[in-house]
Parts: C-alpha cells; structure tokens; sequence
C-alpha cells in the first residue's frame, strides 16, 4: 500500500518479480514507523525521511556504521589504507571465483593509479563498478563500470573496497579527514572500519549497488540476483581469509607501502 500510494519503499526485484528490501531500505522504514508512532501523519513520515537523504545521498561510511554499530572505526593513514586495499584486492584475485566488486577512488587520477589492478580484477569478475569525480558513467570493455560521483556526493571524501563472492568477502570504508592544505599528499588520514563478516560486508554492496541504480537499474538489477543467488563462504574459509589478509597488510606496510 506504501508502495503504491507514496512510492515508498523502493525495493528491487529479482528476475521472479519477488521485492528485496536492502538493510537500509528497512532502517527507511522503522524510521517511517516510527514517525506514524509519534503522531505523524503517514505522508509526513515518508516526507521526514526522504528529506533526511534520498538513496545514494548518504555516506557509506556513515551507512555502515548505522547499520554495524560493532564495527569500531580506527584512524589510518593513507599508507595504511593503501595496504589494506591491496590485501583485500590480492585476496580477491587468490580466492574469489566470480566476484562482485566495488571501490571508491574520489577522484581519476586516484583510480587511473590502481586502474591496471583493477583490469585485471574485472577480468574474473562477474561484475565491477568504480566511483569517481567521472564526468560521464561509462561502461568501457574489460574494465570497470564506471559511476560518477557529483561534487556535493558524500562519496567524494570516501575510500571504499568491498568484495562479494561465494569464497570470500571483505570490505574497507573510510572517509577523509580534513586536513591542513600544507599537509604532504602521503599524511592524508581517514577514519575507517574493515571487516570480513558477510553481513557487513553484504551492507556495503548493497550500498553500493544503489548508488549503481540511480543511474542504472538494470546494472543494479543483475547485481542484487546475483547476491541473491550467492550466498557467503563458510566461516572456516573466512578464517583463513583474515589470517591471509593480515600476512598480506603486515608484508605491504614492511615493504614501504
């Protein structure tokens, strides 16, 4: 009845016509709830939430957090970010069979530096997508999906990898501290939360994916079956991956990063 009558909420669908509500999706929801219970009218409910940030307004980061309230977020440097992203990214390439993929650069010159690794994760991808200050969404052979990123999106002050497959998952989010303009590119700092738990990680894509959807639906159609259709690596299989991931970190950050 929400649906039809205030367009509220938005589900995407399987291939079999069945709604599938993201985690955040729900979280829109208890919010409207919650307003009917405080005596909003249900109208007025759905407005307060939609004007506290449509789909795709929010920050990942932020969004995470919300919804994982166990994760505790760390202060890393860039050099830290870099080796972690590498490890998930290496990680990704050892285990995964037919990964989903997403990464947030900021801007392209940051992803035109880890294009080359990300070709070569697009190779096996079942499908990947990366934001950045593009000026056009983009869809080039062999590469990545890329999405832009308008100037006022939270998403310009993130840094973002996440991985789903049926092997392993993994992500890491974080977003930019502000910093003074004489401080050196390598002393950039972001506050960030990682985890190979599916269910944050399952977060993250979802995220991700309806960001994908606002520019296109069919794009983030495929993505959400194939979620639907692939379920996460057993626990046993995440325990090695976490051991492996911080072999791989403590091997980048001793080489110099």
């Amino acid at each position: 009845m929400w649906e039809a009558r205030h367009g509220f909420p938005q589900p995407q669908r399987s291939r079999r016509g069945h709604r599938r509500y993201s985690a955040s999706e729900v979280e829109r929801v208890r919010r409207v709830r919650e307003g009917r219970q405080a005596g909003m009218s249900l109208a007025l409910a759905i407005r307060k939430v939609r004007e506290g940030g449509e789909a795709g307004d929010d920050s990942v980061f932020a969004e995470l957090r919300r919804l994982q309230p166990g994760l505790e977020p760390r202060v890393l440097s860039k050099r830290a970010m870099l080796a972690l992203s590498w490890a998930i990214e290496e990680e990704c390439l050892a285990r995964a069979e037919r990964p989903l993929l997403y990464a947030a650069f900021q801007r392209r010159r940051f992803y035109a530096a880890a294009e080359p690794r990300w070709r070569e994760l697009a190779r096996t991808a079942c499908a990947s997508y990366v934001f950045a200050d593009f000026p056009r969404p983009r869809r080039p052979r062999g590469r990545p999906v890329e999405i832009p990123l308008g100037g006022s999106s939270p998403m310009m002050r993130e840094w973002l990898v996440a991985c789903w497959d049926r092997r392993y998952v993994a992500c890491l989010v974080g977003w930019e501290r502000p910093a003074a303009p004489s401080v050196e590119d390598r002393a950039r700092s972001f506050e960030a939360v990682w985890s190979l738990a599916p269910e944050a990680v399952r977060d993250v894509v979802a995220s991700c994916n309806r960001r994908v959807g606002l520019l296109d639906a069919d794009l983030a159609r495929q993505a959400s079956d194939w979620l639907e259709e692939h379920g996460a690596p057993p626990a046993s299989d995440q325990l090695r991956a976490a051991s492996a991931l911080v072999g791989r970190v403590t091997a980048h950050l001793s080489a110099g990063g």
